[in-house]
């Protein structure tokens, strides 16, 4: 059953609104991710369901109950801080028990919370330290334990790892998928990390300044991208764009570009195409292969002047070149072919994306 519905939601400062109208639907027990880029809106989003920034209007639902106008107190959610916002004068245990101080719990039961937590997040020799005395990684987990024995049945997190190093945030990444299947709650999580949102999220919500650009799983979002900004964003290293023009020749649909021409997937419903032919077409630096010897008669082709090989183990990311125009190739393993050469790759039909050149919407 839906848990936490927004209807019409928006936000705004004086006359400036910087959030737009959002509907979304949030499942019980969904781990549901907001990603975007800096400045989208989707922190003030989250802020808004923990009573921490006002409504303009629309609603917030949580099991039906409007709980727009109520004091943060009075929602059933418990927050993480990007900065972790312990206090540096109370060590572990006072720092994760304070919330429930404050609404004067028995001692008993704060001790029991505080000791279950702790034992979930691995700070059980940590209880008596001060937030100096810990790593960023363990800080963390503080501000996960202090949410945590709150027992709300929504947790939010506002870019939790955003602190950390690269080791680190992987690691906590791990533990966090871990931690999700233990506590059975809501999670609404915001990040600006692609990665994150793929690797974390049951559902991912794609937000451009203060708008949904697409929802849906990992795989929904990657395979079938409802416009441009999706495509690009969604995927490490970056889709690759091209202006093209669509025409049919010897019953094929070809995308001409000012580097090359390609066989594309062909389209049942033609009226779906802009009259000009004019479109976008996107390629994702996986789906670009070094042909082989026997494959070199392949129609499917393109040849990229090599400009730089950037090795990093498993992978290597090729940046080429095909007539002034900047491709990101990826291939496995360090490739045989080094800097200054030119390559043929090529690309199946239905690897190449087609975007309307105006609305940047996704026509397949």
């Amino acid at each position: 059953m839906p848990v936490i519905t927004f209807k019409n939601l928006r936000k705004a400062y004086g006359s400036a609104e910087i959030i737009h109208g959002i509907d979304l639907v949030m499942e019980d027990h969904e781990f549901t991710v907001f990603v975007g880029p800096s400045g989208c809106g989707k922190s003030t989003i989250l802020r808004m369901l923990a009573g921490l920034e006002t409504v303009t209007s629309g609603q917030i639902l949580m099991n039906g109950k409007d709980i727009s106008q109520l004091e943060p107190i009075e929602r059933d959610v418990a927050m993480v801080f990007q900065d972790y916002a312990l206090y540096p004068h109370m060590n572990v245990a006072k720092n994760m028990s304070f919330a429930l101080r404050l609404a004067k719990y028995p001692k008993a039961e704060i001790s029991q919370r505080i000791n279950n937590v702790a034992a979930m997040l691995g700070l059980e020799t940590l209880l008596h330290r001060k937030p100096g005395q810990l790593s960023g990684g363990q800080r963390q987990r503080v501000a996960m334990g202090r949410a945590l024995v709150r027992d709300a049945s929504s947790l939010l997190m506002d870019e939790p790892l955003s602190n950390l190093d690269a080791k680190l945030r992987v690691q906590m990444r791990t533990e966090l998928a871990i931690i999700r299947d233990k506590i059975e709650k809501n999670i609404i999580y915001v990040t600006h990390d692609q990665v994150e949102a793929m690797t974390l999220g049951d559902r991912i919500v794609v937000m451009r300044e203060g708008s949904i650009q697409q929802h849906g799983t990992p795989q929904e979002l990657f395979e079938t991208p409802a416009n441009k900004f999706v495509a690009g964003f969604m995927g490490m290293p970056p889709m690759n764009f091209m202006d093209a023009t669509l025409v049919e020749e010897n019953d094929k649909l070809l995308a001409h570009t000012a580097c090359f021409s390609l066989p594309v997937k062909d389209l049942h419903n033609k009226h779906q195409l802009p009259s000009s032919g004019e479109v976008t077409i996107g390629i994702r630096p996986s789906a670009l292969l070094p042909v082989v010897a026997a494959d070199e008669t392949s129609e499917h082709t393109l040849t990229l002047l090599i400009k730089v090989c950037e090795y990093t183990g498993s992978q290597s990311l090729l940046i080429a070149e095909a007539n002034g125009v900047r491709v990101l190739v990826e291939v496995n393993s360090q490739p045989s072919f080094k800097v200054g050469d030119n390559i043929k790759f090529s690309v199946k039909p239905s690897d190449i994306y087609v975007f309307d050149r105006n609305t940047e919407l996704a026509i397949y």
